[in-house]
């Protein structure tokens, strides 16, 4: 019955440890940008209205992607627990989520924030961008989207942590050791995983 949130800037290993984590614990890996791509693939009727705003270059607007979230985590496997990556990412998804929970009677468990050192990860990030081809990821626009990412993270890590539910780890090292370093921090709270095989499949 965990219910997991995880937060880390780009180039941090985030998806990765996430998609590990969810392995761990026996629960789903709810990623909002895998529930838009699943929704909008398959046609439904939130893929057709996340659509309209993405073909358009628009941000999809937090009601749209609060409705996808709430229909996501309704469904049966995430009834015993779930990890959420990718969403809140603002305040009013943050009381959203609040209200989803509250009329479920439950609430989450801990918010895993995994940072990381801002050169480290402009370099993790370039070397992923010249393997991609992605010329335009320069050193500049990483940075920009650092602390785009920081300064939209404040606040939900302020308002998490403020309710004590916070746990920084180092995202910095081998894959295990970090994923180790998580888990660990969080049996300290009392939240054991399911299967400590460090082995689980690994995401970008």
């Amino acid at each position: 019955m965990t219910r997991l949130l995880v937060i880390g800037p780009p180039g941090a290993g985030k998806g990765t440890q996430a998609v590990r984590l969810a392995a761990a614990f026996g629960i789903p890996a709810v990623s909002t940008g895998d529930i838009f791509r699943f929704n909008v693939t398959n046609q439904t009727e939130l893929g057709l209205k996340a659509k309209a705003f993405m073909d358009k270059g628009a941000y999809v607007p937090d009601s749209l992607t609060n409705e996808i979230v709430a229909d996501r985590l309704a469904q049966t496997d995430a009834a015993g627990g779930f990890l959420l990556d990718g969403y809140p990412r603002t305040l009013e998804q943050v009381h959203e989520l609040d209200r989803l929970l509250d009329a479920e009677g439950t609430a989450l468990d801990a918010v895993v924030q995994i940072s990381a050192d801002t050169d480290e990860v402009v370099a993790r990030l370039l070397k992923r961008a010249a393997e991609q081809g992605r010329a335009d990821d320069t050193a500049d626009v990483i940075r920009h989207r650092l602390e785009v990412y920081s300064e939209q993270t404040a606040p939900l890590i302020d308002v998490y942590g403020a309710r004590g539910l916070v746990v920084t780890v180092d995202g910095l090292g081998a894959v295990d050791a970090v994923t180790e370093r998580i888990l660990s921090a969080l049996a300290e709270r009392e939240l054991h995983a399911v299967d400590i095989n460090t082995d689980a499949p690994s995401a970008s």
